[in-house]
């Protein structure tokens, strides 16, 4: 880049590398949309104005010129996919910038994981910024197979892609002065980056203690209330639209009755079916339930970037990069074209530059558990009453209810009639032979198993089913790939998706992780599933920093209380 070249072009004494000409300009600065030219030199916007001449021109009569968008938040590894292929994905939808928490990979290898991630995200279209997990693991309530403190951080934490430290989940921790935790807040502190929160249910005093440390963010807020709250002590709200996750739509009156400029669109956690569309998925629905549009463009973009200190990013304006999204209209926000770093990119929902496939290095196999055999599933019953862990579709919060149990020989089995079913949690790093029992209602299963290796954030594997020989089926043939989801029936394999990398992650492309995907959807119907994203909503039963009541390795836990509780009644 030549700051003279830029100069000589912003005052029109050279030509710019390319111009959009009349096209309608929303400025997220000044909150106005008019018509003008945009020149761009060298990857930046060197000048707005009428009368712009560029080696090359765009007509933008009739048009709209946006900032392309930023995620403040996702978890790439929740993709499924190697970085390259959710590039892919995202950046036609008009993402060219995410924020990315690698902690699902830390949990199982550590300070490796992220390194693997930040190779893995190099010379793409895609500017991938990172968040140091502060949560490995995320409480000391479940065995994860790394655990990062102060120092592992503190590695990292002056690379020039890191903008801070993820979200802490470990609000107690904070609340209740935690040396370690404490020492994690002043790391990112010292060093003048973002600490991100993750902070469901904190409420009144508590959570003044939370936001005093240092916290400036959370994604967790489900209602208006919880959002206003935290909003008015100063933190940023994450709005979250995930798989499982689906927050848009309930904070919708936050948006148009409310201040915006601390409100930011994220995505946490989805899955390859649903990065088609992205961040503009997210506009579109905000537009379309009444939020100004510009306001919509500002939360996917200069909010975002002012938040995390990205200078330069996130506005259309003379010296920020040239990272644009050219509309036909304000209605769908689905971007004819994609410039990134002054550069077409793509066009109509398709990449028009090849993203090359790169060699990474290889990664051990993170899938090590005791030889198990059906006696190991089994739960020895001392009443037919249990508390079970009751779900709800679209939400990761949890509740805690009575329920019936079948007991056989002794033994307490899965209530099918109830919706009752046998839930297992499975310690897969370090082959201990911890196994967390318990059952959980709301799944609707009619018959076989389903078992997966991503079980946020330890990500152990995590087994549900009516019967333990397809349950005892399911958990063998994770081992054999090292990894992945799968749906058994009646002692058959009904669908497979096999993730290698680190138990969580596929080599294949998008298209093929895409097709596995429908065939769990298929195997999902055939035996009884009625949630939407039962994949995803069980990957979060283990999370034991999500009220109300979650299952680990080690036990059942009531988050609530910060214990283990009894399973029966």
């Amino acid at each position: 880049m030549s700051i003279e070249n830029i100069i000589k072009t912003a005052k029109g004494t050279e030509k710019a590398d390319l111009v959009i000409k009349n096209v309608n300009l929303i400025n997220v600065l000044s909150e106005e949309i008019y018509v003008t030219d945009v020149a761009i030199k060298d990857g930046i916007i060197a000048g707005i104005g009428t009368g712009y001449v560029g080696n090359k021109e765009i007509d933008g009569t009739g048009k709209y010129l946006s900032p392309s968008f930023i995620d403040g938040h996702v978890h790439i590894e929740s993709s499924m996919l190697l970085p390259s292929e959710f590039a892919k994905m995202v950046v036609p939808s008009g993402t060219t910038t995410v924020i990315a928490d690698p902690h699902e990979i830390s949990n199982v290898i550590g300070l490796h994981g992220i390194s693997f991630m930040r190779e893995a995200s190099k010379d793409l279209p895609l500017d991938v910024y990172m968040m140091l997990p502060s949560c490995v693991p995320a409480s000391p309530y479940e065995t994860s197979g790394f655990e990062l403190n102060a120092y592992d951080l503190s590695l990292l934490i002056d690379s020039d892609w890191v903008l801070g430290i993820a979200e802490m989940m470990n609000f107690p921790g904070v609340v209740n002065q935690d040396k370690e935790v404490i020492s994690k807040l002043k790391l990112g502190l010292h060093k003048n980056k973002r600490i991100d929160g993750h902070a469901p249910y904190l409420s009144d005093k508590n959570l003044c203690a939370y936001v005093a440390a240092g916290v400036s963010s959370d994604h967790e807020c489900t209602n208006p209330t919880e959002a206003i709250e935290k909003l008015r002590l100063g933190m940023y709200i994450m709005i979250r639209e995930g798989s499982a996750a689906k927050d848009l739509d309930a904070l919708i009156p936050v948006l148009k009755e409310h201040p915006t400029r601390k409100c930011i669109f994220v995505t946490d956690d989805r899955y390859p079916v649903a990065l088609k569309e992205h961040i503009n998925m997210m506009v579109r629905r905000s537009v379309e339930n009444g939020v100004n549009p510009i306001k919509a463009i500002q939360m996917a973009s200069i909010n975002t970037a002012e938040y995390f200190g990205l200078k330069n990013l996130g506005a259309i304006a003379p010296s920020y990069k040239a990272d644009m999204l050219l509309f036909d209209n304000l209605v769908d926000f689905r971007p004819s074209m994609v410039i990134k770093n002054g550069e077409i990119v793509a066009e109509n929902g398709e990449m028009i530059v090849d993203i090359e496939e790169k060699q990474l290095s290889s990664l051990r196999g993170t899938v090590n558990i005791r030889w198990l055999d059906k006696e190991d599933l089994k739960i020895e019953a001392k009443s037919n009453k249990v508390k079970a862990i009751e779900v709800t579709d679209g939400q990761l919060v949890t509740k805690c209810v009575e329920a019936n149990i079948n007991v056989n020989d002794g033994y307490a089995e899965s209530n099918i009639e109830e919706d009752v079913l046998k839930i297992l949690v499975i310690e897969r790093h370090k082959a201990s032979g911890n196994i967390g029992k318990g059952f959980v209602k709301g799944f609707g299963l009619k018959s076989g198993a389903i078992a997966s290796t991503i079980a946020h954030d330890s990500h152990n594997m995590i087994v549900i089913g009516t019967n333990d020989d397809d349950m005892l089926k399911a958990i063998k043939e994770l081992v054999k790939s090292q990894g992945g989801k799968v749906i058994v029936n009646n002692g058959e394999v009904v669908a497979k998706l096999e993730l290698p990398i680190a138990g969580l992650m596929s080599q294949e492309t998008s298209e093929s992780v895409i097709q596995k995907g429908e065939e769990l959807k298929q195997g999902e119907k055939l035996i009884g599933c009625s949630l939407n994203e039962p994949f995803m909503t069980m990957a979060f039963l283990s999370l034991s920093v999500i009220p109300e009541i979650k299952l680990t390795d080690k036990g059942l836990m009531d988050v609530m209380k910060g214990e283990f509780t009894e399973l029966f009644i």
